[in-house]
């Protein structure tokens, strides 16, 4: 850590419920999910055994990746899993002091019972929002920043395209690679409202709106010379393109495929597969939480440049968790700016 960057206590929210409120899934949906796939319960606010703590949740993330894991990984009719921040408000567990904040997997419940192993300490530094723990410092950014830095191996100079740049995920990698020194940024985006974000905000050299014509058209127009990487959120059409556009030992590093978690039926990716031969490109994916020990890594980089002032905060904020369902949906159909995140309200 480094030394002169001084943790803090935050100005919290506060949450008073006397029940606590869960969301289930109640069935597998197909295409695009609705709020009937979803039931909130209520339950007393539970207390915790020998060993754990009580948590109070104040942040919450929904992300690209609850989609795919709604087909199977998630149990129906049981509490949905996911990414919060809350204040321990009861213990019975020395390690989980009363007051402090934390990070956990136990979302989408006002209230959470974890043990040490289940939470992440935060180093809670002095000027630093607390909703950038699950933004720009937290899952979404060091996703980023591992994609950026480990697997494509970023070179001053490159040229990166991005898919889904509005998105949380595609506004720190731009924001990121600006920092890191990357040549010219191209993007794509699902709106003209979000093309000037980009360019305006967070920028991009170039960006495109993928809805107004064929990707490969749109992208040989912003990159008429290619470029050398290409961080891929989306799949599909965006990375047929990009291979086709990548210069020699050009990079994809794929993180996600958000474009057809929702329409199963979509056609497979088409792209001249000679190219990944004869332009020598390296296509690698990767998990984030196989990357968990570049944390530190990500807050030695990013928070300095926060506390400066050259690093911004893109996140879209809805307030009650009586919401989260609702934000949700509204991610998947594009609805939000940067990372969506729900807070609590009192």
């Amino acid at each position: 850590m480094n030394p002169t960057l001084c943790p803090r206590r935050p100005f919290l929210p506060t949450v008073a419920l006397m029940t606590a409120l869960t969301v289930h899934q109640t069935a597998r949906p197909t295409g695009f999910p609705a709020p009937g796939h979803f039931r909130f319960t209520e339950s007393p606010v539970p207390s915790p055994a020998p060993g754990t703590a009580l948590v109070e949740n104040l942040y919450w993330s929904v992300d690209p990746y609850h989609r795919e894991m709604m087909d199977g990984d998630f149990e129906l009719n049981a509490p949905l899993e996911g990414r919060a921040l809350g204040r321990i408000v009861a213990s019975r567990e020395p390690s989980l002091p009363e007051g402090e904040i934390v990070f956990h997997r136990k979302g989408w419940r006002t209230h959470s019972v974890v043990t040490p192993a289940e939470v992440r300490r935060l180093p809670l530094y002095e000027g630093v929002p607390l909703s950038a723990y699950l933004s720009v410092l937290g899952g979404t950014g060091l996703t980023a920043y591992v994609g950026l830095t480990r697997i494509a191996r970023l070179r001053e100079g490159d040229d990166v395209f991005v898919s889904a740049a509005a998105g949380g995920v595609g506004t720190a990698t731009g924001r990121f690679a600006r920092l890191l020194g990357a040549g010219r940024l191209i993007g794509s985006a699902g709106s003209t409202q979000k093309v000037n974000y980009l360019t305006e905000q967070v920028g991009y050299d170039a960006v495109f709106d993928y809805h107004t014509a064929p990707v490969a058209e749109l992208l040989t127009k912003a990159a008429p010379d290619g470029m050398d990487l290409f961080v891929d959120n989306v799949g599909g059409e965006h990375l047929g393109a990009a291979i086709g556009a990548l210069r020699e030992h050009g990079r994809v590093v794929r993180i996600g495929t958000v474009g057809q978690y929702n329409t199963p039926e979509a056609p497979p990716v088409v792209f001249n597969h000679a190219d990944v031969v004869e332009k020598s490109l390296r296509v690698e994916g990767f998990l984030v939480r196989n990357h968990l020990d570049a944390q530190q890594e990500l807050y030695d980089f990013a928070v300095p440049h926060l506390l400066s002032g050259a690093l911004a905060l893109d996140e879209t904020v809805v307030d009650g968790f009586e919401r989260i369902v609702e934000a949700f949906l509204l991610m998947l159909r594009g609805g939000n700016t940067g990372k969506i995140l729900v807070r609590a309200t009192s």
